[in-house]
């Protein structure tokens, strides 16, 4: 008896530390895997998912590619050898945002290989690289300097690569890059100008930098010109790829079907609120555009100070001292030259939190874009979106998230998510009591995310054209045609960050309601927002399973 009970206290303490032993492993994956990724993730349009990056030369040769493959090759085997048998919620939670981050370096280098298909993935890596440099506010010291100067320089190498790398680019895709690139050496001047002074670089040398990556960048728009002809016309990924990446990488638990109803249905409901608001508010008076951008940076900052009040007062959610503003500023030069090549705003970063983000401005005009020109008559919902309680408040309280994987994992899915559900969210709680017309507008941008829904998934399945999208926005919106078409290429050449708006909120509405359901009157709003802005990064149906206990929503 007495050797029995022996052999079972060994069994369990030996389990016990096998048991500890994978859960320590999945930390060290997690550590290295994000500083690989930090080495050689794209660069992306956008802005959420931003990386603090060690800087240097970035290698877009096929021989550098084969590494990465075999690089996600070992962390993909090192993942799977973990057993998660026994592990907590919160913990096999954690091991779930690996597979989805190591299922996201699959979908770019396999499923969705926009290294061998899409120009603009190397306007991407060249430009937007340059460009999201630049958003961090000057002057700049000797390290960022030399990082601006290297990316500036890095232009045409990894240009070469793209003419060996693009084996099956669709024409649209060729023809929006060609567009981009139309006018490249002017501004590229004119950006080299403007820096200069708040670098250290010297001018020969930024100009001499310049005008290499100028000509390599015109050589570049000259090779698909004559490529054009001949490139094929089909965009579309398909089905198989595309529920590859709800599946896998964005932990979605929807098919394209049910996605397309519950954006069609949310459209009619955007529309019906609309015509409801207009009509309450025909005699009221319009809203004015800002007067100039002094006026309207104090204007947002005022504003910015009221919503954080706003939020602690009615109990919606915690805001901590600690947190810094959302700023608005003039647009520098240097910026307004590479305008276009990426989101105009500077978040911030892990490591910078002391700081306060940025969103950079150009002179109000009734002429101006469709978000720009919203922003002008009321910055309160651009701010909600994008920087209190939106994606800055929630990317800080994720960055100073005490479980690393977390800090590190991003989903759009989540993350713009959370920004929409807060535009409504805000309007519920009586944010815009006080301006009737700015209810409008968050009707009118509801309107829109509905619709990215279904241009999403009819461009990913070929049911939709970029032009026939495109159009689709500008007329159902209405939005202008530049913005619309802006909306329609991102869309066509990265299927499923559209869809992130609206389903990720409804994902959390639908959250929300379970949540009230399950605790009743112990249901706590402040709490519940805490949660989810804290996780913020985290998938909604990974979310949910360790708030509530729910895995119902998890593909197994």
């Amino acid at each position: 008896m007495k050797t029995t009970l022996l052999g079972a206290i060994f069994l369990l303490q030996f389990l016990h530390g096998v048991h500890a032993a994978e859960v320590d492993r999945l930390p060290s994956l997690a550590a290295d895997f994000w500083a690989w990724r930090a080495q050689y993730a794209p660069f992306s349009g956008d802005d959420v998912n931003r990386f603090e990056r060690p800087g240097g030369i970035r290698d877009w040769s096929s021989g550098a590619v084969e590494k990465r493959r075999a690089d996600l090759a070992g962390f993909e085997t090192r993942w799977k050898k973990i057993a998660t048998s026994g592990w907590s919620i919160a913990q096999q939670v954690d091991y779930r945002l690996i597979g989805s981050a190591l299922a996201r370096v699959h979908w770019e280098l396999e499923i969705n290989p926009r290294w061998k298909r899409d120009p603009n993935f190397y306007l991407e890596q060249t430009l937007t690289a340059v460009t999201e440099a630049l958003t961090v506010p000057g002057p700049y010291d000797e390290a960022r300097s030399g990082e601006i100067l290297t990316r500036i320089e890095n232009i045409p190498a990894i240009l070469e690569s793209a003419k060996t790398n693009l084996t099956t680019t669709p024409a649209p895709f060729a023809g929006v890059a060609i567009q981009a690139m139309t006018d490249i050496r002017p501004r590229l001047q004119k950006m080299a100008k403007a820096l200069q002074p708040a670098t250290t670089v010297s001018e020969t040398t930024l100009t001499s930098a310049t005008d290499r990556a100028a000509t390599a960048l015109e050589n570049f728009r000259e090779y698909l010109q004559k490529q054009l002809p001949s490139l094929p016309t089909q965009t579309a990924l398909g089905r198989d790829a595309y529920l590859f990446f709800l599946k896998n990488v964005a932990l979605n638990p929807y098919t394209p079907e049910e996605m397309l109803a519950m954006g069609r249905q949310e459209w009619n409901r955007a529309v019906a609120f609309e015509a409801y608001e207009k009509n309450r508010n025909k005699d009221v008076p319009p809203l004015s555009l800002a007067k100039d951008i002094d006026g309207w940076v104090k204007d947002a900052a005022a504003k910015e100070a009221l919503i954080r009040q706003f939020l602690d007062q009615r109990g919606i959610l915690t805001v901590p001292s600690w947190l810094q503003h959302y700023t608005f500023r003039a647009m520098p030069a240097y910026l307004r030259a590479l305008e276009g090549f990426t989101e105009i705003d500077d978040f911030t970063s892990p490591s910078r939190l002391t700081e306060s983000c940025i969103r950079y401005v150009n002179e109000p005009s009734p002429n101006a874009g469709y978000f720009l020109r919203a922003t002008a008559q009321d910055p309160r919902p651009l701010t909600v979106h994008e920087g209190i309680p939106g994606h800055y408040f929630q990317l800080c309280l994720s960055w100073k998230h005490e479980d690393p994987i977390r800090r590190h994992y991003y989903d759009s899915g989540a993350n713009e998510g959370i920004g929409f559900y807060a535009e409504e969210m805000m309007l519920q709680a009586g944010l815009f009591d006080d301006s009737p017309h700015t209810r409008e507008i968050i009707y009118n941008f509801m309107r829109l995310r509905a619709l990215r829904v279904e241009v999403d998934v009819k461009l990913a399945l070929g049911d939709f054209s970029l032009e026939q999208a495109a159009k689709y926005l500008e007329e159902k919106v209405p939005m202008d045609a530049a913005t619309a078409r802006g909306e329609a290429i991102a869309f066509s050449t990265g299927p499923g960050q559209a869809i992130t708006y609206q389903i990720g909120k409804l994902q959390i509405t639908k959250f929300l309601a379970e949540a009230r359901l399950q605790q009743g009157e112990k249901f706590n709003l402040r709490a519940f927002h805490d949660f989810v802005w804290k996780n913020g990064n985290v998938p909604i149906a990974l979310q949910r399973w360790e708030y509530l206990g729910v895995k119902n929503e998890l593909n197994e």
